[in-house]
């Protein structure tokens, strides 16, 4: 076996060889044959035996040339880029076998082959050969080695290097560093979790090295600490001058349904919703948006636990300070309907200025179920000004005022005492209401119903729907009450009773029902009167039981006509008939005949009856 300097002689030697072969013969060229420049082993073996053109191949295939001993995994080569392929890149390293090499290693971030056929290009051999006899090859190995010196410096001196997100990977992101790959984890890729890494893709940024192992290749990187120093340097900075009232700018940071969080600088403060504005916002995003620039004023500043609450509608004046100027009582406005309650409809005046149209100032009619019927969000509407109350920030607004008020002319159309006609709306336990015209109600009081009858529940006389004709009775528009009466369009049975019957009068009249202290009798239509214990007395002076449905003559003894009482006897009709037989017995000649008890009780119930 050749050594290596043997070798190179032989290579030296064979090429002259051919070349000698080439140009003709020794003897015709007239070259000497001089060997003397050989190494005495090969001067030997030539002059003993020289070797055939098969054994000479063969030995060059038995020994390393000078190339394939600097293609090692220790040593960077420069290569010449011969081809591209879907999938690997074929470079020439001066070997018997061409490399290749993966193609990512050579990919950019927008995933184009940063190296062209004729490139030099920086390799490494890697251990192994591809099925096709290729030589396994890799350029980040190649530039790790080349970078390695200077990363492993700024690694000691705690620097930062710039880094380009190359690719997504598994659990983080491949980022080049000076050529060199390196691996980002997706925890340390921002000061947050990144939802979308893929959205990294390309983005150029500062990276501080956190782990170095030369001898595997491996290269961990964290941008979340570089961010974090940065953060802490600013928020350093922003505290020097940070204090309640001051006003700073910052970026909106965050949103959520309670406000929204802005970035002063390395400290982030929060932006209550309730501060945000002088009017009424249904969420931040109404206001701001996420990375908008703000001014805010720092309403609150705790320093041990560093919370800040910030204030944006403070820098503009409160427009309820002089709203009751602005907005005098019975001034006209005009709005935009914000919200629609069951209980009214706030209108927004101005920025900050809210008013509210209660539903009983919507519309004189009282028909009306719901202010939706009337208005609906984002309408434009004209309103009367009622009160003002800055102290609890509050304006009452009105819409009916706009219109004529029925109630007003109500004593012309509907003077007292005059006859109208409406239809049943409402029955209630006190009465009835009775709809006139639109908007315009009156009410039938349970004891204006009958004359007569007891009425406990307007149910008992009229029903929903029910079309009736009923008397004026009272109108007090202030209040808007108007009250109506049924039983006045008849004569009051009561009054004409009073008017036709006096005490002492004797009448037939019915039992309708027993108390324990009495009997209610009827002794007219629809007129009733009392008979007592006391005075349910036979002429024997025995009790008489009553009972509903007995019919008996009885006495008047009490009259009151203004709580419509009267008061019967059944024991002063025996009393009168006594009397009477008396007085015929005293005065015969006044008699025209002999009578009886019973006689003269119907002469005088005839003589009643006829008056």
């Amino acid at each position: 076996m050749f050594d290596d300097s043997t070798a190179r002689d032989l290579d030296s030697t064979t090429s002259t060889s051919v070349a000698e072969r080439a140009e003709g013969s020794p003897e015709e060229s007239g070259a000497h044959d001089d060997r003397s420049h050989l190494p005495e082993a090969v001067k030997d073996t030539d002059e003993k035996q020289a070797p055939a053109t098969d054994d000479f191949a063969a030995a060059l295939e038995n020994f390393t040339t000078e190339t394939e001993e600097a293609v090692s995994e220790d040593h960077v080569l420069k290569g010449t880029v011969l081809k591209i392929t879907p999938t690997h890149v074929v470079v020439d390293i001066g070997a018997k076998s061409e490399g290749m090499l993966p193609l990512p290693e050579v990919l950019d971030a927008a995933g184009k082959p940063k190296f062209h056929p004729g490139d030099e290009i920086d390799v490494m051999r890697e251990k192994g050969e591809t099925e096709e006899g290729y030589i396994n090859l890799s350029h980040q190995k190649a530039q790790r080695i080349r970078a390695w010196d200077e990363i492993e410096h700024a690694y000691n001196e705690k620097k930062p290097f710039q880094a380009q997100v190359v690719e997504r990977i598994k659990g983080g992101l491949t980022v080049d560093i000076l050529g060199a790959r390196a691996f980002l984890p997706g925890s340390q890729a921002d000061l947050r979790p990144v939802r979308n890494l893929d959205g990294l893709k390309g983005q150029t940024f500062d990276v501080a090295i956190v782990k170095l192992n030369k001898k595997r290749g491996n290269i961990v990187v964290s941008r979340k600490q570089i961010l974090e120093e940065e953060q802490n340097a600013k928020k350093s900075k922003t505290l020097e001058h940070l204090e309640e009232g001051g006003v700073l700018t910052g970026a909106v940071k965050n949103l959520t349904e309670y406000g929204a969080f802005v970035d002063l600088g390395g400290i982030d403060g929060l932006l209550h919703i309730t501060d945000m504005s002088w009017g009424r916002l249904t969420h931040p995003k109404d206001l701001v948006n996420v990375g908008d620039q703000i001014q805010v004023k720092v309403l609150k500043f705790d320093k041990e636990k560093q919370r800040v609450s910030l204030g944006f509608k403070q820098l503009t004046p409160d427009p309820w300070l002089d709203a009751s100027h602005r907005y005098p009582v019975g001034a006209h406005v005009h709005g935009r309907v914000i919200s629609v309650t069951d209980y009214g409809a706030f209108v927004e005046l101005e920025q900050g200025i809210e008013g509210l149209v209660h539903v009983s100032e919507m519309t004189w009619s009282k028909r009306m179920k719901h202010p939706s019927k009337l208005v609906n969000v984002n309408d434009q509407v004209e309103c009367v000004v009622l009160s003002v109350n800055p102290a609890e920030r509050r304006i009452s607004l009105g819409m009916r005022q706009l219109a004529t008020n029925p109630w007003d002319s109500l004593h012309d159309k509907y003077p007292v005492g005059a006859t109208v006609e409406g239809r049943v709306r409402n029955l209630t336990e006190f009465g009835a209401f009775i709809e006139i015209e639109d908007g315009i109600d009156g009410l039938v009081h349970v004891s204006n119903l009958s004359w007569t009858k007891r009425v406990k529940h307007p149910s008992e006389v009229l029903k929903k729907g029910d079309r009736v004709r009923a008397i004026v009775l009272a109108i007090e528009p202030d209040k808007r009450r108007l009250s109506l009466g049924v039983k006045q369009l008849q004569p009051d049975a009561w009054e004409t009773f009073f008017e036709q019957h006096h005490i002492g009068d004797i009448l037939h009249g019915k039992v309708l029902r027993v108390a324990s202290f009495g009997a209610f009798v009827e002794i007219a239509e629809g007129i009733e009167g009392l008979c007592h214990n006391s005075e349910a007395m036979a002429e024997n002076g025995q009790p008489v039981r009553l009972e509903p449905g007995q019919e008996h003559d009885f006495k008047i003894i009490k009259m009151n006509p203004d709580e419509k009482k009267v008061g019967l006897s059944i024991r002063a009709v025996g009393e009168e008939a006594s009397r009477t037989e008396v007085e015929a017995y005293k005065h015969p000649a006044s008699s025209t005949g002999s009578s009886t008890i019973g006689e003269l009780v119907s002469w005088k119930r005839a003589g009643n009856e006829n008056s």
